[in-house]
């Protein structure tokens, strides 16, 4: 899948530049020229990652990384400097950035840098994954709803965890009894059913009628975000 980069800077020909690098790496690429249609844009398209400059007029990318972390957004940003400014890791971290750059740069480190913050923060959001008012922890193995902690047995647990890495999938009876309970156990498909109906009871809004963890009649179940 495609990921797109946000980049804001008041530099034309920089920002032409990086664009043109990003798209010939396989990125999808949006540029704007102030702070503020930035925000906008890193609201509104929801990139992978955000580039910006330290120093712009109006909005600096220092209010731009504060603005995104006041609202709750953990989009990775990456801040671009110049060499003279005063920056430090500390800045950065009150700031809410996850890396800089210092320009002049050579294309090879940027990419570099970029892919580098794109694997760490994809780690970092596999392993909390959320829908609806519901937030699991993969790594914790910890389920919230409404901030609640919601009690879970191990095969409820995989089975939800299942769920989460395949989100839109039409996943058969067998193919979540093998990957869930593995072929050493071997339960038959009603064991998928009575532990799907529990999933449903626990984290659906209105278990009759289910938003989320859907019956595909004839294959299966699909889990639907």
């Amino acid at each position: 899948m495609q990921q797109t980069i946000l980049v804001i800077d008041d530099d034309e020909s920089l920002r032409d530049t990086i664009c043109l690098m990003l798209e010939k790496e396989g990125f999808k690429a949006i540029q704007v020229s102030d702070g503020s249609a930035g925000l906008e844009h890193a609201y509104a398209d929801k990139p992978n990652l955000v580039m910006v400059d330290l120093r712009m007029p109006g909005l600096s990318g220092v209010d731009v990384c504060k603005k995104l972390r006041a609202s709750g957004s953990k989009v990775p940003v990456i801040v671009l400097s110049a060499v003279g400014d005063e920056i430090d890791k500390v800045l950065l971290l009150e700031m809410g950035a996850d890396d800089y750059v210092v320009k002049p740069f050579g294309t090879r480190e940027l990419l570099a840098r970029i892919r580098a913050v794109l694997r760490r923060t994809s780690k970092e959001l596999e392993v909390a994954l959320s829908f609806s008012d519901v937030e699991v922890d993969l790594d914790q193995r910890m389920v919230r709803r409404n901030r609640e902690e919601v009690r879970f047995t191990r095969a409820e647990f995989n089975l939800l965890a299942f769920f989460l890495q395949n989100p839109g999938k039409a996943l058969s009876r067998d193919v979540i009894l093998n990957s869930v309970w593995g072929y050493d156990s071997f339960p038959n498909t009603r064991t998928v059913d009575a532990h799907v109906v529990r999933l449903r009871q626990k984290l659906e809004p209105d278990p009759e009628t289910p938003r989320h963890f859907l019956t595909m009649h004839g294959v299966g179940y699909r889990f639907l975000p």
